[in-house]
């Protein structure tokens, strides 16, 4: 592994310690970086803020994103302290990155408490009642959204 690497990782689990002794959140850490550039390095802050999505990759991406003045993080690479879980690689994916390197694995965070293994089984078909979720069709009201945002954003 490059030196490089080494420090991207180093950022990322610094972030994640410091954040663990605020109370902010659990042991996971990710770091954005474009063109050799550190854009944020963090852990995550579920436990501070409340908020199940506030995992630290997608942390990461909204302070790049903040930072950066874009949602195209097209230019930047992701390394995280662990495997992304679904949301994570969703969101990751909406921002167009296109490159994420993790250290510990899906495995290594079951074994201490934290398993995705229900959202992956529910989006890779195994386990379907896991989620439950309707499409109720059309609706006035919600078709005509799509015009709306049309209106208020020409091309």
């Amino acid at each position: 592994m490059s030196t490089e690497m080494n420090k991207y990782f180093d950022l990322a689990a610094k972030a994640t310690i410091e954040g663990m002794k605020r109370k902010d959140g659990g042991p996971f850490g990710a770091t954005i970086v474009r063109n050799g550039e550190v854009v944020a390095a963090v852990g995550n802050t579920m436990m501070r803020d409340t908020d199940p999505s506030a995992h630290a990759e997608m942390v990461a991406v909204r302070e790049a994103c903040k930072k950066l003045g874009t949602m195209d993080l097209s230019d930047c690479e992701v390394y995280a302290t662990c495997e992304p879980c679904p949301m994570c690689v969703g969101v990751m994916m909406w921002a167009n990155i296109k490159k994420v390197y993790y250290s510990s694995t899906r495995d290594d965070a079951a074994v201490h408490g934290f398993s995705d293994m229900h959202l992956r089984n529910y989006l890779d078909g195994s386990d379907p009642k896991a989620f439950d979720m309707e499409a109720i069709g059309e609706r006035p009201e919600c078709d005509a959204l799509w015009q709306e945002f049309k209106d208020l954003n020409p091309e």
